[in-house]
């Protein structure tokens, strides 16, 4: 089977570069051109340099996912330059944060507006765009293993996280009559491959892995208070993660994922959720995987970055 996204034309938000620089760059590997959503300047250069070194086209769609100007602004810019949306991946959030007893409701606010408010905005305007042209698309909103299982630390990225889930259902409710799909696609912690990234952090002598960074009391949530009062919510020692396959994967692994859920293979599925964890999510409570060092693990990582850095 060879998945072609040729002639799509596919925008992503939050291009960061961790996941959503993956997933563009995958997008761009199967065929599509990618425009590249984030409030940095910055982030989006890196994107598209990225895409770029590797053969694909790409273009700029700066913006802040809760603003509707801002959001119906670059989809108007991405329709004018290439004339169409195939495509959307939204994937713009605020990671981390911190627990119920400690979050401030500024940043609760702000992580729900940017994957509530900022997922609305662009299902809506990019599927007003796809219906008017007759085009039957593919939306994408990246979930987390946060949406799906509670984790102490992450109260409002915990709680967004849900709600995305239940959106997809009902926008692909509302987007049926169209052809045009929604689905949901959840992984947990990846280790970060992208070399640029890479580079950046064994400069600073911080880990790639976000599952291993986070074996001591886990989790990507910020500190707690130190009243007397207080309990841990975290196993505090050494543990190695708790992931069926030895490991959760990489960005490249969910682009080759999410590049397959936009093909029209995939013409069928709508409303539901594509988990790539490496069994995370499918193990028993009470079920600890062997150590990684004594597993198979998965086939190797099909690779999509093959340029070498300028």
């Amino acid at each position: 089977m060879e998945i072609s996204l040729e002639g799509k034309v596919a925008l992503v938000t939050g291009v960061g570069p961790n996941i959503g620089s993956g997933i563009a760059l995958a997008l761009s590997r199967y065929g599509a051109k990618v425009a590249c959503n984030d409030v940095s300047d910055d982030v989006i250069k890196a994107a598209m340099a990225r895409i770029e070194r590797n053969g694909g086209e790409a273009m700029a769609a700066p913006g802040d996912v809760t603003d509707e100007a801002a959001v119906q602004g670059y989809v108007d810019a991405v329709l004018e330059k290439w004339g169409r949306i195939d495509i959307l991946v939204n994937n713009a959030a605020m990671l981390g944060g911190k627990g119920v007893l400690d979050e401030d409701a500024g940043t609760f606010e702000r992580s729900i507006k940017v994957s509530g408010l900022g997922y609305f905005l662009n299902t809506k305007i990019v599927g007003r765009a796809m219906a008017e042209r007759g085009i039957r698309g593919s939306i994408v909103c990246i979930s987390s293993s946060n949406g799906w299982n509670g984790s102490a630390g992450v109260i409002a990225y915990a709680f967004n996280k849900g709600g995305v889930n239940n959106f997809v259902r009902a926008a692909a409710m509302d987007l049926a009559p169209y052809g045009i799909r929604v689905n949901s696609y959840t992984p947990t912690a990846p280790t970060i491959d992208n070399p640029e990234l890479v580079a950046e952090l064994q400069a600073q002598g911080r880990p790639v892995d976000m599952l291993n960074a986070g074996r001591k009391g886990g989790g990507l949530g910020g500190n707690t208070g130190d009243e007397p009062w207080r309990r841990p919510a975290r196993w505090s020692g050494e543990r190695p993660p708790l992931v069926p396959l030895g490991s959760t994967g990489t960005p490249t692994d969910i682009g080759h994922a999410v590049a397959w859920l936009c093909s029209d293979y995939a013409r069928l599925i709508t409303g539901t959720d594509l988990v790539v964890d490496g069994g995370a999510r499918a193990k028993n409570f009470a079920y600890f995987p062997a150590d990684p060092e004594d597993l198979a693990g998965p086939v190797p990582l099909i690779p999509l970055d093959e340029t070498p850095l300028p």
